[in-house]
């Protein structure tokens, strides 16, 4: 059974003690995917990979630690605040898959199964994901868990462990039909000035109507145009404390 017995929190320090990895201003560039859009690999502030797009001038996690952003926003934030033993979650931006895999790694923790639905219209290259080294820092020796988050195929489940099912969505939000009874929302696309399309009050209304009673979202974000166009949609929102590097970040909540 895939798990790492041991969770790390301070990943700035263990890096450093093992002198593993490279700071911030070592890249490498990475051909375009299926978006004609270039990548750089990155190492963040907590030795943690992110991906840069000069295209774009933005990058896909916190360059103040990559980890630490994901943790702090999406797991604490958001799904450490269900009690629930069994969890349907979505997230929007499957991404680097960081966010699914310390999803994972949580749900081992907290013996609680969970269902992952995640929606990308870019999936990343395999060969790329390859050279991410969140297997390495968060679970060293089961780096073969993150690729299969990778590998498992596209618009259909897939029992990554037993406490965890994975079921990538391939297509725009706006357009797909999402899954109903979601208890936890991970939003964690583009910001709003580079991917406007992303933040707005149809999609936030759709999230609403598919979410359940007590259900959370979660966002880096804290634009109070965001903030206006979730409460817009009926959701209790709040401003709490950000990651390292950002004062603040959005929660929203289904009463």
């Amino acid at each position: 059974m895939y798990f790492c017995p041991k969770k790390q929190n301070n990943f700035q320090y263990i890096l450093k003690e093992k002198n593993t990895f490279q700071h911030l201003s070592h890249s490498v560039n990475i051909e375009p995917v299926s978006d004609g859009l270039k990548r750089e690999l990155q190492v963040t502030s907590d030795g943690s990979h992110t991906l840069y797009m000069p295209d774009m001038d933005e990058h896909y996690h916190s360059v103040n630690g990559a980890i630490q952003e994901s943790e702090h926003v999406f797991i604490e934030a958001g799904l450490h605040r269900l009690p629930k033993k069994e969890i349907r979650a979505l997230e929007i931006g499957f991404g680097t898959g960081l966010n699914a895999f310390l999803t994972l790694l949580d749900s081992r923790q907290a013996d609680r199964h969970i269902t992952y639905y995640s929606m990308e219209l870019y999936p990343l290259d395999i060969a790329l994901v390859q050279n991410l080294n969140y297997g390495k820092v968060l679970c060293a020796g089961k780096e073969d868990l993150f690729m299969a988050l990778h590998e498992a195929p596209w618009n259909q489940s897939a029992s990554i462990t037993p406490n965890f099912t994975l079921h990538k969505m391939k297509g725009d939000c706006n357009q797909a039909e999402l899954p109903n009874e979601i208890d936890l929302v991970y939003f964690d696309a583009f910001a709003p000035d580079k991917q406007p399309e992303m933040w707005n009050q149809e999609l936030f209304n759709k999230l609403y109507f598919r979410m359940n009673e007590g259900g959370i979202l979660t966002t880096y974000c804290a634009k109070g145009a965001v903030r206006r166009t979730m409460k817009e949609s009926g959701f209790s929102v709040e401003r709490i404390p950000g990651p390292p590097g950002k004062r603040e970040m959005l929660r929203a909540t289904k009463l």
